[in-house]
């Protein structure tokens, strides 16, 4: 059972303040019956209930896959800069309530996951759950085949920190995928900087076991299904295995 002003603020009717004041005015009905008290409690999975005459669709969460532009910030609000949330549809998403799981930098194209869910973003991005970010880079010099092994035994960055295993896989030259299993600040660049390369383009392309979809053109994003929801959290067994 919940409150009958969450459930319709959770379903895009209105702000908190703007639903408790429909609800008071009898615009709202349950089953039927006009319900004035925005503390009243409904279950919306059976309750069938309206506000203006429309029936209204309850969802708890929401949970999207977004294919960031270079130029965004994965914040919430900024007093300088654009952020994710100023590329979505304000009758879409409810934007006052969904936020990014982890960050990009704001150079950085590619898979980013947004929710309304807390529980669900700790698990995806909290660091003792090791799950898996996969991003497709490129640098300024040569890639060296020696670095597959400098990556999965630990490379130690500027500030003397060993980042955990990563695992690179040589594309081109100067093109790689490299999987990491956390999120210094500028942790990629810094990586491929204490191998002297400069990092010129970074592109997150997978989180979990779940790959960015390649139809989603840049500043695009769609709804996550239930099950690509759970392969968010699920880190591939060739990663496992050397761990």
């Amino acid at each position: 059972m919940e409150r009958l002003d969450k459930i319709l603020a959770n379903a895009m009717v209105g702000s908190r303040k703007e639903v408790v004041k429909l609800i008071r005015s009898g615009a709202v009905t349950v089953n039927e019956t006009v319900v004035t008290d925005p503390a009243a409690k409904v279950n919306p999975d059976e309750d069938h209930i309206t506000a203006n005459h429309i029936p209204v669709c309850y969802r708890e969460h929401y949970h999207l896959m977004m294919n960031k532009p270079d130029g965004y910030i994965c914040a919430t609000e900024d007093m300088r800069e654009q952020t994710v949330l100023d590329l979505l549809s304000d009758d879409e998403v409810p934007k006052n309530k969904i936020f990014p799981a982890g960050r990009l930098d704001k150079d950085t194209e590619g898979f980013v996951f947004l929710t309304t869910d807390g529980k669900l973003a700790h698990r995806v991005t909290g660091p003792k759950n090791h799950v898996n970010k996969k991003y497709f880079v490129k640098v300024d010099k040569t890639i060296q085949s020696e670095w597959v092994a400098e990556f999965q035994k630990g490379i130690t960055i500027d500030d003397g920190y060993t980042c955990k295993p990563a695992f690179l896989e040589m594309l081109s030259e100067t093109t790689c995928h490299l999987t990491i299993f956390e999120g210094k600040f500028h942790q990629v660049k810094r990586m491929f900087e204490a191998l002297g390369t400069t990092v010129t383009y970074l592109k997150r392309v997978q989180i979990g076991s779940l790959l960015l979809d390649d139809s989603l053109k840049l500043g695009e994003y769609r709804e996550l299904t239930p099950a690509e929801i759970t392969l968010l959290e699920i880190v591939p067994e060739e990663y496992k295995e050397n761990l």
